[in-house]
């Protein structure tokens, strides 16, 4: 989380001389000053890479027990003898030879994870837009100086200190990723100066030896200068390291400006204020015909009509779209409340994105701010990092300041607009783009909670994970709105491994189910004791489930690179993969994540599954927040008020005070 990730199938890297830099040691520019770099780090950035542990491929036989222990709430007894019948054949038959086969596959491949190609094809393969079913959001909070929330001040300060982040992690002087257990004795300039001269290849034994786990950082070469390019059948990851550009869309029109000289060094700030200032005063009406449009487009539509992009002589400015650092997206209205910004920032008009870049930085003209970014080459890991060290740069560092003058410079010789020769065919193809985005975010509602009477102290006090308490709200409110547990997602990163991405935590277990009965179905039945008590047996299996799959040791990835596998060698799915079980318990209809960051003011996603919700939530110090989304099929306004009663009930009983 070597080689990296050009070794995977399908992803195309320009300069890969380039990328072997990567792991070298810091090395200094000739202009070397502080205003190029965030910080610099004792540590390489990629000092741990080399030694990072693999990714375990879990026993078989702990895969089928945790799958059948999932399977356990969902299913009637008959139903689960069946699939525990089916679950037990593929055991010991064709599950048995993929197993081995995996393994195999996965020792003569040391220098990554058996997942990460597999995972790779799987986005890359998928068809669908790219809006609503794979692009998330995160969005900033506001500066705490109101004035520094102005849209140009914000917009130039958070491009310097993407350009800083980037020439940081570049240079190697990014402090690694490290996850410190015990940070009194790892997280010190003491260790740091030690653990630099321990060889990449021990180092992360050195860090270890102290409660220390470096994490992954493979994902991080493909943060800038990245686009994801439509393919018929499979898109590709495009990289260019060398490009020095930005892009910038505004009214659906598109800009580039360089942000890096020739020599390496970051632009003045000054400079960039202008070329900004010059494109927020550009009168030009909004794109007639919006190409962005085209990024939200079924990914087989959107390869052809690239294709006739290309062929009607648009080859470079794509090539410039492409290769730019990230895309910078100045929208024109202001943000009424967190569902407008939630649904901006998620999806937009549609006509000032451009979804395929690895990121983009939507910024209101009020100066709230988001991450949009395409998921298929990362998985939140160094997007939530380069968000955090933007909120922190831009906040004590800014570069700008209110009533900076903009530098005198020329932008409009500076500031490239990008025209795009259109014949009637792709004319007519952006606007049934649009119809077609119009029509699927129509579908989308957003409804949020803030539940202010307790959160990860009062539980932490209790002895109960926070998480584990948040998730069984969830069960709750849905089985008080819809009378049934069903399949639940909860997404764990395994960036503790070499090239992990991400694991399954399945929050819908036995005890949940129980408890959720108890609390919702007959609250007059059991003392307040024995709900507490309920309480702490979910609390801790679901650590247990955290603490698995953070380690590698799910069922879900293992189960899903078998099934890759057999698809692959084209061999026939065992009944195991056709019974509706599996199916079921893949159709997740609460898709979950969780993070928490003083960067970060909410995030979101759309639902992965039509009669699904799409649950983003975090547990702060008293409150607990979750940001959901749903289709028509499903109300998440009473699905809120349903989690706002589980939350109350819950904290009720773990006062000593019996629920109504």
């Amino acid at each position: 989380m070597a080689n990296l990730l050009s070794l995977q199938r399908g992803v195309c890297v320009r300069n890969p001389g380039r990328l072997a830099s990567w792991l070298a040691q810091p090395r200094r520019c000739k202009h070397d000053e502080s205003a190029e770099y965030l910080h610099r780090s004792v540590v390489p950035s990629m000092h741990y890479q080399k030694s990072l542990p693999r990714l375990p491929v879990p026993k078989l036989e702990d895969t089928i027990t945790r799958y059948l222990a999932a399977q356990k709430p969902l299913l009637n007894d008959d139903q689960f003898r069946t699939t525990e019948n089916l679950a037990k054949d593929f055991q010991s038959t064709a599950g048995k030879t993929l197993h081995e086969e995996l393994v195999a596959q996965d020792k003569s491949n040391k220098h990554t994870s058996y997942i990460s190609a597999p995972w790779f094809d799987m986005y890359l393969s998928a068809r669908e837009s790219v809006v609503l079913n794979f692009n998330p959001f995160m969005s900033f909070n506001p500066d705490p100086r109101a004035e520094y929330n102005d849209q140009l001040v914000r917009a130039t300060n958070m491009v310097c200190s993407a350009v800083r982040f980037m020439k940081t992690l570049r240079a190697g002087l990014l402090a690694p990723e490290v996850f410190h257990l015990n940070p009194a004795k790892s997280d010190t300039d003491g260790f740091k100066r030690l653990i630099r001269w321990v060889p990449p290849s021990l180092s992360w034994y050195g860090a270890y030896m102290v409660n220390a786990y470096p994490l992954d950082m493979s994902q991080y070469f493909r943060l800038f200068n990245s686009t994801r390019v439509p393919k018929l059948g499979r898109d590709e990851l495009f990289t260019d390291v060398k490009g020095r550009h930005l892009l910038v869309m505004r009214k659906g029109n598109m800009y580039t400006f360089d942000v890096v000289d020739r020599d390496g060094n970051m632009v003045k700030p000054g400079e960039v204020q202008a070329h900004l200032s010059f494109i927020l005063a550009d009168e030009s009406p909004a794109a007639a015909h919006p190409l962005g449009a085209l990024t939200s487009e079924n990914r087989d539509v959107w390869a052809g009509l690239r294709d006739k992009l290309v062929a009607a002589g648009n080859g470079e400015a794509l090539q410039a779209v492409d290769s730019a650092l990230f895309c910078l997206c100045l929208d024109d209205e202001d943000m009424r409340d967190h569902i407008h910004t939630s649904h901006n920032m998620l999806h937009g008009d549609g006509c000032n994105r451009w979804y395929d870049k690895s990121f983009s930085v939507v910024l209101a003209r009020d100066g709230q701010a988001a991450i949009n970014f395409e998921h298929s080459w990362g998985d939140g890991v160094a997007v939530l990092r380069f968000q955090n060290e933007i909120f922190k740069d831009t906040t004590e560092k800014p570069l700008v300041h209110p009533g900076s003058a903009p530098a005198g410079v020329d932008s409009a010789a500076a500031v490239r607009r990008l025209h795009f020769h259109l014949d009637d065919a792709l004319r007519a193809g952006i606007a049934a783009a649009k119809e077609n985005f119009d029509a699927a975010v129509s579908k989308l509602t957003i409804d949020a909670l803030e539940f202010k009477k307790g959160g990860k102290e009062q539980l932490k006090k209790q002895k109960l994970s926070p998480d584990a308490v948040s998730q069984l709200a969830f069960q709750m409110g849905f089985l008080r709105q819809y009378g049934q547990t069903v399949a639940t997602y909860e997404s764990c990163s395994t960036a503790a491994f070499k090239h992990g991405r991400t694991e399954t935590i399945r929050p819908a277990t036995v005890h949940t189910k129980r408890c959720a009965e108890a609390f919702v179905q007959r609250p007059g039945e059991h003392s307040v004791e024995q709900l507490v008590e309920m309480l702490k047996d979910c609390s801790k299996y679901h650590g247990q489930l955290t603490k698995e799959a953070a380690m590698g040791q799910g069922f879900d990835r293992h189960l899903f690179a078998m099934r890759y596998l057999a698809n692959a060698k084209g061999q026939a799915l065992h009944d195991f993969y056709q019974d509706p079980a599996y199916g079921a318990i893949n159709h997740n209809i609460l898709s979950t994540s969780t993070l928490t960051s003083p960067a970060v003011s909410l995030g979101g996603f759309a639902p992965v599954v039509p009669d699904g919700f799409g649950v983003g939530y975090g547990v702060h110090d008293d409150w607990i927040g979750c940001n959901v989304s749903s289709y028509p099929s499903r109300n998440v306004h009473e699905f809120l008020q349903c989690v706002d009663k589980s939350l109350e009930d819950i904290f009720t009983v773990l006062e000593g005070k019996p629920i109504s």
